[in-house]
């Protein structure tokens, strides 16, 4: 529930293609946490917990590519404004394949999501526990499940309110402009994260 790059592109897509582009958004994500469930079972998330160069390296590629996707939003939303009468029509359509694929990166390429399963998963199975890598699967699983829910519940409530005010261009300019920084923003914030 904590907002984080995930909630911030499903809340993106919502507002530019409404409801159907934050639910791809979402089961983009939940595709993302699956391979960081797997990573997590088979022990390569521990090596991002151990290696600061694999560490960094993911942390790079996933702070430019929050970086990226937050200058596309910015240029849009920049073209939208030279264009006033892009302002009255409905945003530009996204395949919602490209959507999943985004979101998916967007999780996928955040090495704080692999380092949550590492240091929360654990808790939660027996030192004796005759297959560890399955109990993380399991939890891993129910995890992503209930993440998923909140995730379309977050689509749903920004696609409908997106929808309601679709008549004011200008609002919808300034939420993409907002949504652009905040990517920004949040590709710069992982760049200087470290693995605490």
């Amino acid at each position: 529930m904590t907002p984080g790059p995930d909630i911030a592109y499903i809340v993106a897509r919502s507002a530019q293609c409404g409801v159907r582009g934050g639910v791809a958004a979402a089961f983009g994500i939940t595709a993302g946490c699956l391979i960081h469930i797997a990573a997590a079972a088979i022990g390569i998330s521990a090596i991002l917990m151990t290696s600061a160069l694999a560490f960094n390296a993911l942390k790079w590629v996933g702070a430019a590519y929050l970086v990226y996707v937050g200058f596309r939003m910015l240029f849009a939303s920049r073209r939208a404004q030279e264009s006033p009468q892009s302002l009255r029509r409905p945003p530009t359509a996204i395949k919602m394949r490209t959507i999943f694929f985004q979101g998916f990166l967007t999780n996928v390429l955040n090495p704080k999501v692999a380092l949550f399963f590492l240091a929360f998963l654990p808790q939660f199975i027996r030192a004796d526990a005759s297959s560890k890598a399955m109990a993380f699967v399991i939890l891993g699983l129910v995890f992503a499940s209930t993440g998923t829910v909140w995730n379309l519940i977050v689509a749903w409530t920004a696609g409908r309110l997106a929808t309601a005010w679709s008549g004011l261009g200008r609002l919808r300019l300034w939420l993409e402009r907002s949504l652009g920084l905040l990517f920004v923003g949040l590709g710069v914030r992982l760049a200087f994260s470290d693995a605490r």
